[in-house]
């Protein structure tokens, strides 16, 4: 079955080689499909996609985004791990706002987190998850643009535009 879904993105840049490394390790099927990233909006959020557009390009941020993270935690009966973002990202949850003005005001509250196993295809042992606890990963992340994306069927997510914040 084909299907298409698209999804706004916020992908790594530089400080990233950690935690690229514990994917292409421990989940190199979801290392291959998609870059780690931290999902802004997911699929069903972004329709009418004119509207999102016009919203992210009125945005003007003078300078890149920070996300404050937590330690590694597993989710999904324990199946996956992800580096959840502290509580403290108010900017992240104001960007959501500004991109959904006018489709929703009040977005549901969305945690950014980045995604080191997805259970999709992977699974996460008690062994693996030890590994995994021993790396030292980055408390503070910073983002400087918008990624549109889309997936077809189970292929490479592709990158169909990009919006820089400055």
């Amino acid at each position: 079955m084909n299907y298409s879904r698209r999804q706004l993105t916020l992908f790594l840049r530089d400080q990233n080689d950690i935690i690229e490394k514990i994917r292409a390790e421990f989940n190199p099927i979801q290392q291959q499909l998609i870059a780690a990233h931290v999902t802004l909006c997911r699929e069903d959020e972004i329709e009418p996609i004119a509207l999102v557009l016009q919203n992210i390009k009125a945005i003007i941020l003078n300078q890149a985004l920070s996300i404050e993270f937590n330690s590694v935690a597993r989710f999904d009966n324990g199946k996956g791990v992800l580096l959840p973002a502290s509580v403290n990202n108010n900017d992240f949850h104001e960007l959501r706002k500004k991109v959904l003005k006018g489709l929703n005001d009040s977005p549901r509250i969305h945690s950014p987190h980045l995604t080191l196993m997805h259970p999709r295809n992977s699974t996460c042992t008690d062994e693996i998850f030890e590994k995994i606890k021993q790396h030292e990963f980055p408390t503070m992340l910073y983002f400087d643009q918008i990624s549109l994306i889309e997936q077809k069927s189970n292929e490479k997510w592709i990158v169909i535009d990009q919006f820089p914040f400055t």
